[in-house]
């Protein structure tokens, strides 16, 4: 029988003008036409990819983003009593004892943490001191805040400025760290132990980490470790069910789920600062944004763990019954037993050892396609990450402006036009059309993660790529400190170079158009290995190969 299907394979080869091109199998995947019994598009699909792919990427979103409005530093300046002895406005009042100062942008300004050492509460001091450089002080009352958008923030109630200005950039740090670490050992344990697993324990981290960070943020380091807690499963979150769903449906489906992902992700975004608009108080706002990803949990007896990766375990009694609870939610029938299941896959059974995140450099071609997978990832995220960090520091309104970058990556809305300061709408429709391409960029390179990876380690592959891009990640907060304590124009540089470098190495990458999903190391290494340079593949056509009895059956 073996020697049949090789001769098959060898006149395949010859028609096709290869030695042994690796995505002949397409049409006789074993699992393809199992899905396709069981229903690889049907009403399962669709509560699976609504519930844990849009409806979890929107609520997850907020989880991720909520921090960074959380922690926005409103304009502020020194707290200088005696105006409430005086007629003066707030703005004379300013002028009277703060100095004035260059901010990022050239302009000059009310200084944020100095005022003039001298004391305002005595009317004949007032008149009779002298505004010189010596004269001035580090703030020695606390400071006031502008309300105009926030009542508080976390960096306004604990006061995060001046000289603890530091404090807001090294959380984002931290929670950056976290997603490095969260990666390694989630991605891994996703492979090894789960999905589905994995699906709940990040559940469980983000709503616990977030919810339990609102009563500690008098406590820096708990407040860190809270926020690292989050960070840890927040990619996690996303990826599993993403993972599972491609890995149930069928092949026209899979950009289509990516899709589902993406939008829900700047749904989410897009509603979360109009959210903190109305409610004003940090403490509301992060529990409204988090409490959404426990409620996702109602829909349990869907999440179901993979089939396609536990037949890649050799769990095949599991496979069976997760397979049938699929076709009972789907109206079919599927008599199929781990018996069959287990001859279907005695040939076809992979069992090269797996060396984690080690077996993605097994072999040139896969070394170069998760390098450059890597490397877009890298792209990517700090240029997403810092385009985010500096839409809450630009003129105008803060939660407009966040919500302006997150609905450039939905072109069915009609984005209003807000007026702002003279040349500042200029800027902001600049980085937002680069959010817009930033948006497009993230889709496709994690729809292509997932269909470059073979499922013995796919969420091993993108856990990697999470894991090198959240390292150099965390270089945005800086970035970004950059731009607000030196030039504006410094990040949008480095930006320009990033994809530049994005741009170029993205070029190698394989296409996935019509591709099965590789399933073993051995159709990992060999994927997009005949492709010629920019080409764009066609569907193969059906083949005549003799089947076993198995297949036989299973059609």
């Amino acid at each position: 029988m073996v020697d049949k299907k090789q001769n098959v394979h060898r006149r395949r080869s010859v028609i096709w003008g290869t030695k042994n091109h690796p995505d002949l199998d397409e049409q006789n995947d074993p699992f393809e036409k199992i899905m396709e019994r069981v229903g690889d598009h049907d009403r399962f699909q669709r509560i699976y990819n609504l519930a844990f792919v849009l409806a979890l990427g929107s609520a997850g979103s907020m989880v991720y983003m909520n921090i960074i409005l959380a922690l926005d530093i409103p304009e502020h300046w020194c707290l200088v009593p005696g105006q409430e002895l005086t007629n003066y406005s707030l703005n004379e009042w300013r002028r009277l004892t703060l100095p004035m100062q260059k901010d990022n942008r050239g302009s000059s300004t009310f200084s944020s943490c100095l005022m003039y050492n001298a004391s305002f509460t005595d009317a004949d001091n007032l008149q009779h001191w002298n505004k010189t450089k010596p004269n001035v002080t580090e703030c020695q009352h606390g400071w006031s805040y502008d309300l105009t958008w926030y009542d508080s923030t976390i960096a306004s109630k604990e006061n995060w400025v001046c000289s603890k200005d530091l404090y807001v950039t090294n959380v984002f740090v931290v929670a950056r760290i976290a997603e490095v670490i969260g990666s390694f050992v989630l991605g891994q344990m996703g492979d090894i132990y789960g999905r589905r697993i994995v699906y709940y324990i990040s559940v469980v981290f983000c709503v616990l980490g977030r919810s339990l960070s609102t009563f500690v943020t008098k406590f820096y380091w708990t407040f860190i470790f809270l926020t690292g807690l989050t960070g840890v499963a927040v990619n996690s979150l996303f990826q599993s069910p993403q993972i599972v769903g491609m890995e149930i449906s069928r092949e026209q489906d899979r950009s289509k789920i990516a899709i589902y992902q993406n939008c829900g992700w700047s749904i989410g975004t897009s509603f979360m600062p109009l959210l903190f608009w109305c409610l004003r108080d940090w403490v509301s706002f992060m529990w409204v944004t988090t409490l959404p990803t426990a409620i996702i949990l109602i829909f349990y007896k869907y999440a179901v763990e993979s089939p396609r990766w536990l037949i890649s375990k050799h769990r095949y009694g599991e496979a069976i019954t997760q397979l049938k609870k699929i076709a009972k939610i789907n109206g079919r029938r599927l008599n199929l037993t781990e018996k069959d299941l287990t001859r279907i896959y005695a040939e076809r059974t992979d069992d090269e050892p797996i060396f984690g995140m080690a077996s993605l450099f097994s072999g040139w071609h896969l070394t170069r396609n998760t390098t450059i997978m890597s490397c877009s990832w890298c792209v990517v995220t700090i240029s997403y990450f810092t385009l985010v960090l500096l839409s809450t520091h630009m003129g105008g309104n803060p939660f407009l402006n966040f919500a302006l970058q997150s609905v450039i990556e939905i072109p069915a809305y009609v984005i209003g036009r807000y007026i702002y300061m003279k040349y500042e709408i200029i800027m902001i429709g600049a980085s937002s059309f680069i959010k817009f391409l930033n948006a497009l960029t993230f889709y496709t390179v994690s729809l292509q993660s997932m269909e470059l990876y073979p499922t013995c380690i796919r969420q091993t592959g993108i856990a990697l790529s999470t894991i090198v891009s959240n390292a150099f990640g965390i270089l945005a907060p800086y970035i970004l400190y950059l731009g607000v304590t030196i030039d504006i124009r410094v990040p949008y540089c480095i930006l320009g170079a990033l994809f530049f470098v994005g741009c170029i190495t993205a070029l190698f990458l394989p296409e996935t158009l019509h591709k099965k999903l590789p399933d073993t190391m051995e159709e990992a290494r060999n994927f997009g290995m005949y492709d010629k340079f920019f080409s764009l593949p066609k569907l193969l056509p059906q083949t005549n190969e003799p089947q076993s009895p198995e297949e036989v059956k299973l059609n």
